[in-house]
């Protein structure tokens, strides 16, 4: 259409929203449907949080606030990123936004001119990509090897770096293998873009406190203090509170960064939700050991899809470290033909047959920038994830 704005054929939907709203419709077409593609806990707000929320709302709390953020939030922000990272900030060195998604959109456009580039590694959440090309810059994809967990190494880093890159976006643990970094191979990364002062990072910390197995988390600017005034440290409430729909991420860096994003969010959305931003001061001050209680589930729910994943033709499911994804290779079932005589060339047709056939929806792994996969939100409950298990297995069995 001549009067849409070109800067979008740079960039496509979301392929993760266009599957959980697929599985919806077909859901609500009277389909037996199991959808694994959204990356949202199926736990509740914690009660505390909700309970703040009513307190807000009933004392009036319902105006406008400053554009990224309240006094008492930002506070919380930076006490929180002093007690669990070691990192010191001020309150005019944090963002809030509405959700994570809006800090990276902020960021980015506020710092990218065309022909930058951004170094990101893949598998990757599948919006860095197009946020960067909206903003003009050129993606450079690193891609994690299959043997080293999905994760990149300091050698492919190096590689990728050239007087153009602006950004290094790093993901830990990931979105979508769940893969984390080591302080040790963290530290090696951290090497490498001390020997290069002009890239700047932008640690996505989304899933910082879903780990397992004794996985300790740690991210850049903590590991490589160095690094401290040209990283963008973000994070965000809904994965670890469960407060996906409250819609509330911030970061903290350096104050002309964080200025520039300000500057950005008043032409745009101006305030998140004032409502939101109150539950997030409870979420972060509040009681935290609820979060020990979940990861228990998470590891349970986790252990159960590797095995049954891995019990699957065709299948290679690795371990992951945290988050709630998994992200299997399908090599073995590339070439072959479903029982419904779907032929399966490429994960993405791996993944419309298996919704068709039998009722998972699960998201492709091209999406993501490594194919052939696909990735499994495990954020649901033992008796979904087995039977959403049982049936990937009956469709595997099925491909010749």
């Amino acid at each position: 259409m001549p009067f849409l704005s070109t800067a979008l054929d740079r960039v496509k939907p979301s392929p993760t929203v266009a599957v959980t709203q697929l599985a919806r419709e077909l859901a609500a077409g009277g389909r037996d449907i199991i959808s694994l593609s959204a990356g949202e806990p199926d736990f509740d707000t914690p009660e505390n949080i909700k309970a703040a929320a009513i307190a807000a709302i009933q004392a009036g709390k319902t105006k406008y606030t400053p554009p990224d953020g309240i006094a008492e939030l930002k506070q919380a922000i930076c006490d929180k990123f002093r007690r669990e990272n070691g990192l010191e900030y001020r309150p005019s060195e944090v963002s809030v936004s509405t959700g994570g998604k809006q800090v990276l959109y902020n960021a980015l456009m506020a710092t990218l001119n065309p022909g930058d580039e951004v170094v990101i590694p893949a598998p990757y959440w599948v919006s860095y990509p197009d946020i960067v090309r909206l903003g003009g810059g050129e993606p450079v994809i690193v891609e994690g090897e299959r043997q080293l967990g999905y994760k990149i190494t300091p050698e492919a880093l190096e590689a990728a770096i050239t007087p153009k890159t602006k950004w290094f976006i790093f993901n830990s643990p990931s979105n979508p293998t769940g893969a984390g970094y080591s302080e040790a191979e963290l530290r090696a990364l951290t090497d490498v873009l001390m020997r290069h002062p002009h890239v700047w990072v932008m640690s996505d910390d989304m899933y910082e406190h879903l780990a397992y197995d004794g996985f300790r988390f740690v991210t850049p600017a903590q590991v490589e203090p160095g690094l401290h005034d040209r990283t963008l440290t973000v994070n965000g409430v809904s994965k670890a509170y469960a407060m996906t729909g409250w819609r509330i991420g911030y970061a903290a860096g350096p104050e002309p960064l964080i200025a520039a994003m300000r500057k950005l969010q008043s032409q745009s959305t101006t305030n998140p939700c004032s409502i939101s931003q109150w539950a997030a001061v409870e979420a972060l001050n509040g009681p935290q050991d609820f979060l020990a209680t979940r990861n228990d589930a998470f590891l349970r729910r986790r252990d159960l899809v590797v095995a049954g994943l891995n019990a699957c033709k065709g299948v290679d499911c690795p371990v992951p470290e945290g988050a709630f994804y998994v992200y299997p290779s399908i090599a073995g079932c590339i070439g072959k033909t479903s029982s419904g005589g779907r032929r399966i060339a490429t994960d993405e047709d791996f993944c419309t047959a298996l919704l068709e056939e039998q009722g998972v929806a699960v998201v492709f792994g091209a999406a993501f920038g490594l194919s052939p996969n696909f990735r499994v939100s495990y954020a649901a409950s033992d008796t979904v994830l087995a039977d959403a298990c049982r049936r990937i297995k009956a469709f595997c069995d099925g491909l010749e």
